[in-house]
């Protein structure tokens, strides 16, 4: 059964020129479809995105792992990830250390869109997501293909992102309408992501589409910097996929150019940002069993020494299952902080929750007991840690840990 995906996050950016799009339709010259091809036992397993304009852009982003999925070695090496129209995406299976006959089976896959989408097979974008060392059968997916190319739709977004779904509990979609200096363009997304969950980039797949024209570079430009600010920003278990994927289209059909270093490009890039960050805290919101979301923001001293801190307390298991079980006990981000950043000399540190000082240079604070377990017992929680010294600032957004998360890992392929 699907869950509903939860309302906005107090940590959402809101934006005037950018408004929800209650109809999810995708952007002109998109089509997408979601359908069962039989990777998976049941459900959706193979989604399709198609773009029918012959001048579409792109920007892409991959893995950091140096355990590369073979779809992702693919497209590094033979699709032009400045100019993708048509992106297959299958779920049930990573495809990853699957070695050369993996790596030959995206090949086909690749081929097959090609030839169905009648567009140039270096212009295909291939992912996978789902069990790792599994190897997948291209001519499942193949089989697959021409059934969702026959199901290509505009409505077809909700569909495709089912169909990428593996431990989501809801699918995680964004359709936005976006008013720019130069005319009105849309923006929308489908990702998926719920467990091995750390950013060395993201730990997932996102897939954008807008109808604005954007040169390549502009578009590589401004995907890089939103994913930095949204997906290298969340963690839900500290492990880093081996098949994260995020891919920018952009049509051009609306005919509004996004010049570089124009307010157009500022408010475009606004927007996405906004997209990205919410389809992040999603993810962390869907974290395997998860019931709330912290926010650790660190603030000062040197820009390594915040971001050790940081990643620190929201990995920090004793952290995340105080979290989960609405404990107050502040001592846990203490210690995640001084363990990050050994030395024999005190660390004089402040440590906030939800707005109510707990520590001051190290040393704990008085403070209501019952005012600070009553804030930790919200939905989402946010964590303060003042380092000594002044410039450096950081966030990460993580899940809570508690019984859901071992439960769905300890059976995941079984």
């Amino acid at each position: 059964m699907t869950a509903v995906a939860p309302g906005p996050s107090r940590w959402s950016t809101a934006h005037g020129h950018v408004t929800p799009a209650g109809d999810g339709l995708l952007p002109g010259g998109f089509k997408a479809s979601g359908v069962h091809a039989g990777i998976k036992a049941e459900g959706l397993d193979l989604g399709l995105i198609v773009s029918d304009e012959p001048a579409t852009t792109s920007a892409a982003r991959f893995t950091a792992s140096s355990v590369i999925a073979a779809p992702v070695e693919l497209c590094r090496k033979r699709t032009r990830l400045d100019a993708i129209r048509t992106i297959v995406a299958n779920s049930g299976n990573a495809n990853a250390a699957t070695g050369n006959f993996g790596f030959e089976q995206a090949a086909k896959v690749q081929g097959a869109a090609g030839l169905v989408g009648g567009v140039r097979e270096d212009q295909v974008a291939v992912a996978s997501t789902g069990v790792i060392g599994v190897q997948l059968d291209g001519q499942t997916v193949i089989r697959g293909l021409t059934r969702a190319n026959d199901e290509l739709r505009r409505d077809g977004a909700e569909d495709f992102a089912n169909a990428i779904r593996t431990t989501d509990a809801f699918p995680k979609t964004a359709c936005v309408d976006v008013g720019l200096p130069s005319g009105k363009v849309r923006l929308t997304a489908q990702a998926k992501g719920a467990g091995m969950i750390q950013p060395g980039f993201a730990t997932m797949l996102c897939f954008v589409q807008t109808d604005a024209a954007l040169a390549p570079e502009t578009a590589d430009l401004l995907l890089g910097v939103c994913v930095k600010r949204s997906f290298e920003r969340i963690s839900v278990d500290g492990q880093l996929s081996t098949n994260d994927t995020a891919i920018l289209q952009c049509s051009g059909s609306s005919d509004v150019q996004v010049a570089p270093e124009s307010e157009d490009e500022l408010r475009f890039g606004e927007a996405l940002d906004a997209v990205l960050r919410d389809l992040a805290l999603l993810m962390v919101r869907d974290g395997e069993g998860a019931a709330r979301v912290g926010r650790v923001v660190v603030r000062g001293g040197e820009a390594i020494a915040a971001e050790r801190a940081a990643r620190a307390v929201a990995n920090s298991p004793l952290v995340k299952t105080a979290l989960h079980g609405g404990d107050p006990n502040w001592g846990r981000i203490a210690q995640a902080v001084g363990a990050a950043l050994p030395s024999t000399e005190q660390l004089r540190l402040d440590i906030a929750i939800e707005g109510i000082p707990v520590c001051r240079g190290g040393a704990a604070t008085r403070f209501d007991l019952g005012e600070l377990q009553r804030a930790v017992t919200r939905d989402e929680v946010e964590y303060e840690v003042t380092l000594p010294g002044e410039g450096a600032e950081t966030e990460v957004f993580f899940s809570d840990l508690g019984h859901g998360y071992v439960t769905i890992n300890a059976d995941y392929t079984t």
